[in-house]
């Protein structure tokens, strides 16, 4: 049955596979970063790269570049491998803090 709300638990978004523009499963999202003071999504956290979970990282991509498509049942972003690759990035072991300059820089990257 096919839900008819526009609302998602933050659990189901968690594991939902990436998809690039051209179908290519780029990975899945491993977090939701929040703004405190807003309450809206700011980023989600592309688990990208490795093995099987192994030497993954992790990269914050801004949340309005998602756009989740019913018939992959994924989000789509407008990014390719080589792109990621170049962006913002940090390891699970050593999640940085989200403050000014950080976001500065992802959104910078982004183009926003």
């Amino acid at each position: 049955m096919a839900s008819t709300t526009n609302v998602i638990s933050s659990d189901r978004v968690e594991g939902t596979t990436v998809y690039n523009t051209a179908g290519d499963k780029l990975g899945s999202i491993d977090d939701l970063m929040i703004d405190k003071l807003s309450g809206q999504v700011r980023y989600a956290v592309l688990e990208f790269g490795g093995f099987l979970g192994i030497g993954t990282d992790r990269y914050p991509i801004p949340w309005n570049m998602l756009k989740y498509d019913t018939a992959q049942d994924g989000y789509v972003v407008p990014l390719d491998k080589a792109t990621l690759e170049g962006a913002p990035r940090y390891a699970t072991a050593s999640i940085p803090d989200y403050d000014e300059p950080y976001t500065r820089s992802i959104n910078k990257y982004y183009g926003f």
